[in-house]
C-alpha cells in the first residue's frame, strides 16, 4: 500500500476532513487530497505532522514505500540547500548595507556628521539588523550558535563607528594617537540584535501554539465522533 493510501485511511479512522488536517497543518485542501491520491507527495515536516495528528507511527505511514523514502531524502536536501541559501542572503544583505554605510561616509556623507550619525547609528543599522535577527528568530536551526551572532552584530555596530568617526579623526590627527575599538560600543549591535530574536522566537511560538491548538480542537473532536 502507497502513502497516500494509508494517509486517507488514517485520516478517516481519526475522524477528520482534508479542510481540517489541511488548516491544522497549513495546506491547501487540494494539496492533502493530491497527497493521499498519490499525485504528489508530502515533505518531511508535513509527514511528521500527519503522523501526530492522525496518531500513526513513522513507521507505518512509511514502511515499504521506498518511493516516499526517497522523495524525502530528496525533499531534505533540498530543504537544508534552500536554508544554506536564505542564511546566505541573510548574511550578504547585512553586509552590503554595513558597507554602504560606511562608503558613503567617506564619499561625503561625513560632511553632516550629526545627519549621518542619526541616519546610520539610529535608524538603517539598527533597523537592520533588528529585521535581519527576527528571520534569526523564527529559524529554529539557528538555535546553537545564536549567542556567536550577537557578538558578530554588536562587533558590526562597533566597527561601523570605528571605521568612520574613529579614523576620520586619527587621520585628521595625522595618526598621533591611535584610539583602538572599544568594547562597549558593541551593546548597541547585541541590544538590538537580541531584541529582534526575541521578536521572531515569539513569533514561532505563537504559530506553534496556534497548530498546537488546532491539533487539540480536532483531536477532541476525533473522540466525541467515537
Amino acid at each position: 500500500m502507497e502513502i497516500g493510501e494509508k494517509l486517507r485511511e488514517a485520516r478517516m479512522a481519526a475522524g477528520h476532513t482534508q479542510e481540517k488536517v489541511a488548516e491544522t497543518i497549513g495546506v491547501s485542501r487540494q494539496t492533502i487530497s493530491n497527497w493521499e491520491n498519490n499525485r504528489s507527495y508530502p515533505d518531511i515536516v508535513s509527514v511528521l505532522s500527519l503522523s501526530d495528528l492522525y496518531r500513526v507511527s513513522l513507521d507505518t505511514l512509511l514502511k515499504e514505500d521506498k518511493k516516499m523514502i526517497a522523495h524525502l531524502e530528496e525533499s531534505t536536501n533540498v530543504v537544508k540547500s534552500r536554508r544554506d541559501m536564505s542564511r546566505l542572503i541573510l548574511a550578504l544583505t547585512y553586509l552590503l548595507i554595513w558597507a554602504f554605510s560606511i562608503l558613503s561616509f567617506w564619499l561625503g556623507a561625513r560632511e553632516d556628521a550629526m545627519g549621518y550619525s542619526i541616519l546610520v547609528f539610529y535608524v538603517i543599522l539598527p533597523l537592520t539588523t533588528i529585521i535581519i535577527s527576527v528571520c534569526i528568530g523564527r529559524d529554529e536551526s539557528w538555535a546553537s550558535s545564536k549567542w556567536i551572532l550577537l557578538l558578530f552584530f554588536g562587533f558590526m555596530y562597533m566597527m561601523a563607528g570605528y571605521a568612520t568617526f574613529s579614523l576620520a579623526n586619527m587621520i585628521s590627527l595625522s595618526f598621533e594617537t591611535v584610539r583602538w575599538p572599544r568594547l562597549e560600543n558593541m551593546m548597541g549591535g547585541i541590544l538590538c540584535s537580541a531584541f529582534g530574536m526575541m521578536i521572531g522566537a515569539l513569533i514561532r511560538r505563537l504559530g506553534d501554539w496556534r497548530r498546537k491548538r488546532q491539533e487539540i480542537f480536532l483531536a477532541e473532536q476525533s473522540v466525541e465522533k467515537g
